[in-house]
């Protein structure tokens, strides 16, 4: 969310930011929105201070036994009183339709981050390892569904759409035990080594949780939610009622309910910085997605992910954004797997972030590189939504805190990647040096 104090400040910066991101200016409207608003408080206003001043005057015109003008003044306090009904609804209007055009807009670029239309304006930071040429190279799918276990295979899409529909995969055996070695690999590293703090959010949050990290209102179709079916209209009456809500919302990351842990709080500044991870599902529609990576598992409805939060004064968010990122590297550089970071240019950043950076993932079966992780740094943007600040030490008043987030890593992607980069000719998977011991120190996945 922008301030609309420091649009009316710059209303020129701010409207460059927003020509980076390939959108056209928007600070006119916005201060026009707010003058409305502004006048509409102001009508407010005088018509109570009106209402007080008319009162004093009926008081003097009945001590002074002049009961014409009395009734005159009455008369008029009771309009004004009519009248406080609307001018209280034109305020209320005013001020969510700013909230509303506010909301809609996204995050205004960092100074460095390069100017770009879409991904190919994504700039190479570094990379990390060789990739290792593996001759007839085969994809995750491929080497997964060669894999029979029990009624099926390892890596079974086929029931799995039977289950849920398309975008949904059921590993078994020696894939479902990758998968959870995986993310308790992940959980461990950042909780011992990195200085994390684990948490075990809600996998079901409400509407402002969600607008706080600006998931709503903007990407309101690519998530899922649940709704409560009252079976009749009594029930739900009841409900209502009662103030229950009829639905909640799947987190798509648990970015959500971990930067949300201090929404509607003043912090100290000792607290800062707050580093929390999680390792959870996450549920996404992949509406924007139609027709992309419809094979296998990289595009997924449901999928696991450890995420990475932090929460940090705005002095520190930069050194912070780069300490996350080498946070997610190491996962990487643990398991052996060839990788390069990009910085986002403008045109493919995410809504609520300043600055992102991909981790890109070495995968030979597709002989690219595909996204594992992003860190993003966001600045004050949802602290604002959130109502989240802290107590300087040395400043009068509380300030929003900053806030950043990144993936450490995405549990799925990562056992991909595993798959491709340790295949063997004979269809076995050499299992990474790193993993062995929640592996039960096995050194090969699939071997006859």
């Amino acid at each position: 969310m922008h301030d609309i104090r420091l649009i009316r400040e710059n209303p020129a910066a701010f409207d460059a930011g927003l020509a980076s991101r390939g959108l056209e200016p928007l600070a006119a409207h916005l201060l026009d929105l707010d003058d409305r608003r502004k006048a509409s408080v102001s009508a407010a206003q005088d018509a109570q201070e009106r209402r007080n001043a008319l009162s004093k005057e009926i008081g003097a015109a009945k001590k002074a036994k002049d009961e014409a003008r009395a009734q005159a003044l009455m008369a008029e306090v009771a309009r004004l009183k009519e009248d406080a009904p609307d001018l209280e609804k034109a305020e209320k209007a005013a001020d969510e339709a700013l909230r509303t055009a506010l909301a809609e807009i996204p995050n205004i670029p960092a100074a460095d981050v390069p100017l770009g239309q879409d991904e190919t304006g994504n700039v190479l930071r570094h990379d990390w390892g060789k990739p290792v040429p593996i001759a007839d190279a085969k994809e995750h799918f491929e080497i997964g569904e060669a894999w029979r276990v029990g009624n099926g295979t390892a890596m079974d899409f086929e029931i799995a759409a039977k289950l849920s529909g398309s975008r949904f995969v059921v590993l078994r055996g020696q894939l479902a035990r990758l998968e959870r070695a995986l993310g308790q690999f992940m959980i461990d590293l950042h909780t011992n080594e990195h200085g994390y703090i684990e948490a075990s959010p809600p996998l079901l949050v409400r509407d402002d949780v969600m607008f706080g990290t600006a998931q709503l209102p903007k990407f309101r179709d690519d998530q899922f939610r649940a709704i409560v079916y009252p079976e009749t209209s009594e029930e739900r009456s009841a409900l209502q009622y009662l103030g229950l809500e009829l639905h909640k919302w799947l987190i798509p990351t648990a970015e959500v309910p971990l930067t949300n842990l201090v929404r509607e709080s003043i912090l100290s500044e000792d607290e800062l910085p707050l580093r929390f991870a999680a390792l959870t599902p996450c549920f996404r529609a992949e509406a924007g997605a139609a027709g992309r990576d419809t094979r296998g598992m990289l595009r997924q409805h449901q999928f696991t992910k450890c995420e990475l939060v932090s929460i940090t004064a705005p002095e520190k968010s930069a050194e912070e954004h780069e300490r996350m990122l080498a946070c997610a590297e190491a996962v990487l550089q643990k398991l052996e797997l060839p990788y390069r970071v990009m910085t986002l240019c403008t045109g493919d950043m995410g809504f609520a972030s300043q600055k992102t950076y991909d981790i890109e993932v070495w995968m030979p079966g597709q002989g690219t590189f595909r996204e594992i992780s992003s860190c993003s740094v966001c600045g004050d943007f949802q602290a604002r939504r959130m109502d989240a600040r802290y107590r300087p030490k040395e400043a009068k008043g509380p300030r929003h805190v900053h806030t950043l987030n990144g993936s450490g890593v995405a549990v799925g992607r990562a056992l991909i990647a595993v798959l491709e980069n340790y295949q063997q000719p004979d269809g076995s998977v050499v299992v990474p040096a790193a993993l062995r011991p929640y592996m039960g120190g096995l050194e090969r996945l699939g071997a006859a």
